[in-house]
C-alpha cells in the first residue's frame, strides 16, 4: 500500500508542476521603494510576469541589511510563489557582518538566476585636485589622514576599505545611515571621497561639483560614460561585485527552478530590459542556477576574506 501512495503522490505532483505558475508570484524586495533595487526590480518584474504568464507582484520588506526580506522568503513554502530579489547586501553582507548570522545564504535558499550588477562609482569632491583615479591615489598618499571618505551602505564600506588597503591609503572613515545623508555631506565638502551608486550624484557630476573617477562595473555605464572602468583607469579591480539575483526558499522543485531560470534568462536578454536597467547604472546579466550558486559562493568567500584583511569585525 505504501508504494501505491508514493506513486500516486508523484503522479499528482506532475500536473501541479506542469501548470506552474497558475497564480501571481510574490517577489520580495529587500529595500524600500525608489532605491536602486526597487527601480531595477520594477523594470524586470513586468517582462518576467509576461514570460511566466502570471503577474509578478513586488513586496517590499526593507530593513536589517536585507535580512527581513531574506527571512520572509526563507520561511515561505517552496512552491515557487514567493521569491527573493536578493542582493549582495542581504546575501553576503548581512551573514558575514554579524556575529549571529540571520541565516545561511548558501544552504537556506535555492539559487534561480542572476539578474545583473549594480553600478558603483568612485567620486571625488571638486576641491580635491584629482581628475583620475591615479591622481587621487597620489594625492591621498601625499595627505595621510587628511581626507574623509563616506559610506552609506555595506558595499560602500567594504569596497572603499578594500581600495584603501590595496593602495595603502590613510583616510578617515565617516559612516552614514544611507546614501541620502552621505550625498548631502559629500556635496558640502565634509567628506571628499565616496564609492556609491550614482543616485543624485550624477547630476552634481554634470554640474562639476563632484568628479566621477571610475566605475566598479566591468564595462562603462551609459549613465556616466565618462567614467572608465578600474582597469581602464590603471587600477586593480575591486573583486567584490554588488549584484542582484532571484532566489527561492530551500527545497524549490527542480522543474520550477528551471522554469523560472529560463524565463529570467530570456527577460534579461531583451534589449528593452537592458536599456531600462541601464538607466539606473545596472548592467543586465543572467545565469543558470548552478552559475549563480558558484558566483554567490565566491562572493561570500570574498566578503569574509576582505573583512579580515581590512580589519572589519562582525557586530
Amino acid at each position: 500500500m505504501r508504494i501505491i501512495f508514493i506513486v500516486a503522490g508523484i503522479l499528482f505532483s506532475i500536473p501541479a508542476l506542469s501548470q506552474y505558475p497558475n497564480k501571481p508570484i510574490r517577489l520580495v524586495v529587500p529595500f524600500p521603494p525608489s532605491g536602486a533595487a526597487d527601480l531595477t526590480a520594477r523594470v524586470v518584474s513586468g517582462p518576467l510576469g509576461t514570460a511566466l504568464g502570471q503577474t509578478v507582484l513586488l513586496d517590499y520588506k526593507a530593513g536589517a541589511d536585507g535580512a527581513i526580506a531574506g527571512n520572509d522568503v526563507k520561511g515561505a513554502a517552496p512552491d515557487g510563489y514567493t521569491l527573493l530579489f536578493g542582493t549582495n547586501t542581504g546575501m553576503c553582507a548581512a551573514p558575514v557582518l554579524r556575529k549571529n548570522p540571520p541565516y545561511d545564504p548558501l544552504a537556506d535558499f535555492t539559487p534561480v538566476a542572476m539578474v545583473g550588477k549594480f553600478g558603483f562609482f568612485a567620486f571625488v569632491h571638486q576641491d580635491v585636485p584629482a581628475k583620475t583615479m591615479k591622481e587621487f591615489i597620489a594625492y591621498a598618499r601625499q595627505n595621510p589622514g587628511k581626507l574623509n571618505y563616506g559610506t552609506g551602505n555595506s558595499t560602500s564600506i567594504i569596497t572603499t576599505a578594500q581600495l584603501a588597503s590595496m593602495e595603502k591609503l590613510d583616510m578617515v572613515h565617516v559612516p552614514y545611515k544611507g546614501d541620502g545623508p552621505l550625498s548631502l555631506d559629500f556635496i558640502a565638502g565634509r567628506v571628499q571621497f565616496v564609492i556609491a551608486t550614482p543616485g543624485t550624484l550624477q547630476q552634481y557630476a554634470k554640474e562639476g561639483r563632484v568628479r566621477v573617477l571610475a566605475t566598479l562595473l566591468p564595462s562603462r555605464s551609459p549613465l556616466l560614460p565618462e567614467a572608465p572602468t578600474m582597469t581602464e583607469a590603471g587600477m586593480k579591480e575591486i573583486p567584490i561585485q554588488p549584484y542582484a539575483a532571484i532566489y527561492g526558499p530551500k527545497g524549490l522543485a527542480k522543474e520550477i527552478v528551471e522554469r523560472l531560470a529560463k524565463a529570467t534568462q530570456q527577460v534579461m536578454a531583451q534589449p528593452a530590459v537592458k536599456e531600462g536597467v541601464a538607466r539606473y547604472a545596472f548592467e543586465a546579466q543572467s545565469s543558470t542556477p548552478g552559475e549563480l550558486a558558484e558566483f554567490h559562493r565566491v562572493q561570500l568567500d570574498l566578503w569574509r576574506r576582505t573583512m579580515k584583511e581590512v580589519g572589519i569585525q562582525p557586530d
